[in-house]
């Protein structure tokens, strides 16, 4: 049996109050910086342009909110003093019709082997692209698109 590839699928995690889905559709790109975990940077490491990313708001509300997409690979983290630290660039794509909280992951065989269940504090993760379309569905596609 081939094993599942994982790698041009992610998932990052944000608290609302510190960066909120609203906050980066406001934006429409943001650098993914500030990371200061070794696995969660080596996984930026890994991210390609084109590449499409789940939005996960961690804290209160922990669940999948919306779509990205990495529009620049891997560059060094303009706010490390090291540069060890490595940032992306990403821009939101569309809304979750329905956000996918933690609980209806957790309940879900098909995720089961999901890094945000596994590594509960890994911040980057990747994802296969079975576990990516199980999430989009259970939210029921993509909703809205970005603001203009």
């Amino acid at each position: 049996m081939k094993k599942k590839s994982k790698g041009s699928y992610w998932m990052v995690k944000q608290e609302p109050e510190t960066y909120s889905w609203s906050d980066f559709v406001a934006d429409g790109l943001t650098d993914w910086s500030g990371v200061r975990n070794y696995q969660a940077r080596n996984n930026l490491r890994e991210m390609n342009t084109g590449e499409r990313v789940l939005f996960y708001h961690s804290g209160k509300d922990k669940a999948v909110v919306g779509l990205a997409e990495v529009v620049k690979s891997a560059y060094p983290d303009p706010t490390a003093d090291d540069e060890q630290w490595v940032a992306v660039d990403l821009k939101p794509i569309k809304a979750l019709k329905n956000p996918v909280p933690l609980a209806a992951i957790r309940y879900d065989k098909r995720l089961s082997q999901l890094p945000l269940i596994r590594q509960s504090q890994l911040s980057v993760m990747p994802l296969t692209k079975d576990e990516f379309d199980v999430i989009v569905a259970l939210g029921g596609g993509a909703g809205r698109g970005r603001k203009k």
